[in-house]
Formats: structure tokens, sequence, C-alpha cells
């Protein structure tokens, strides 16, 4: 899982369309004008990066599997942009990604932290963690040699996020948070099997991209918006 109005009626506004729970993205959530459709019936979740496969059989390969897809992937690192919604992608990549292999749960756990605001205010840890595999999932995914790539083929920003900024023009020069939605696909593999399948993925970020300043992940959004 950042602004709100600057107008004399903006916090009353904020404290009745405010995202239950999620404190951190509340404010941000009124601006986009997002409560409603997150909150609605039926609505899916933000994807989790790592989903666990089938278990390998007993005649799996104890080696790595070959080709293009066994080399090794280090940590994600944020790239540097004031474009939050290639600054969105790339974040959906990083979460979507990982290699059991190559580096442990809590370095990547930490390094996906990294691409959060420095701004305590607007970052959302929690919302990041999340998404990264519990200890006894993570054991078990390393225990088969586990890892996932991602490609995102889409970002943008969500409909009513756009029309919140339409509305109130000026409200996003505070916090300068942005909602974007990214949707991709991801393909996880594992020891004895070098194409275990690749799964469509879909999440909305929240990013701030100050004038002048890198973007920086504010937090990953409850459920997805269109």
């Amino acid at each position: 899982m950042a602004q709100h109005s600057t107008h004399p009626g903006g916090a009353s506004r904020v404290r009745r369309r405010a995202l239950v729970g999620t404190a951190v993205l509340a404010v941000l959530v009124a601006l986009a004008g997002l409560t409603a459709y997150l909150t609605r019936d039926g609505r899916s979740p933000s994807d989790a990066p790592a989903p666990p496969p089938s278990s390998p059989t007993a005649s799996s390969s104890p080696t790595a599997p070959a080709g293009p897809h066994a080399r090794f992937h280090a940590l994600p690192v944020p790239p540097k942009t004031q474009d939050p919604i290639k600054y969105g992608k790339a974040a959906a990549a990083a979460l979507w990604s990982y290699d059991t292999r190559a580096y442990s749960r809590p370095e990547l756990r930490k390094a996906l932290r990294g691409w959060l605001t420095e701004e305590s205010k607007y970052a959302d840890p929690t919302s990041v963690d999340k998404v990264v595999p519990s200890p006894v999932l993570w054991k078990e995914m390393a225990a088969n040699g586990q890892f996932a790539t991602a490609k995102v083929n889409e970002g943008h920003f969500p409909h009513a996020f756009t029309q919140a900024l339409q509305a109130d023009p000026g409200a996003i020069t505070e916090a300068y948070v942005y909602a974007v939605t990214a949707s991709g696909k991801q393909s996880i593999a594992w020891k004895g099997s070098p194409a275990g399948g690749a799964e469509s993925r879909s999440t909305t970020l929240a990013v701030q991209c100050r004038p002048d300043h890198p973007c920086a992940l504010v937090g990953i959004m409850p459920s997805v918006a269109p």
C-alpha cells in the first residue's frame, strides 16, 4: 500500500471518504475517489508476488533448471525516474519477482522496503511486507529452488484517480502521490521445471513523484482499481 485537499473543507471530506484500516493510504484514497471501489463486494485483492506452485515430483532433477531462466536474479533496485507510471510498472515487476536461490527472505524484504518514500508520514511498509512470502513458505520455496520473473505489459492512472484530479487539480501538490495500476504476467519455475507456468497479475500502487526528485513507492493498495 497520501494526499489531501488544501481547501478549508477538505479535512471533513477526507474523514468521510478515508479507507478504513489503511491509515497511511487513507488520504490518497480519498483524493483518488477509490474508497467506494475498494470496499465494493466482489473485488479481488492486489496480487501477491509468490503463490506456491505445485510441488515438484520425486523424479525432479536436484539441479537448477536449464535454459535462459536458470540464471540467478539480483535483488530489485528502484529506477531513477520522475514518471509515476514508469516507476509503478517497475515496482510491480519487483513485487512479482523473487529468487530463493540467490538471496534470503530478509534480504528481499529489505530491498523492497528500499523502494519506499523516505517521508514516513506517507510510507506504508506493512503493505510491502504483506507481499513477501512468509518465513515458512519461503523455506519451502527455497528447498525447491523456486524463483519468479515478471513482465509488466501496461500501466495507467485508474479512472477514479484521473477523475479526482480533474475535479481538484491542486490537491496533488501537497504530497504528489499518484495511483498507478500495473498489469502483466508472473512466471514461476523451480528445480527440474524451467517453465513452471505464467499467471496474469494486476496491482494498484501509490507512487510519490515530487518535482525534481525521483519517484518512490508509498504503498500497495488493497484492491486493484481499473
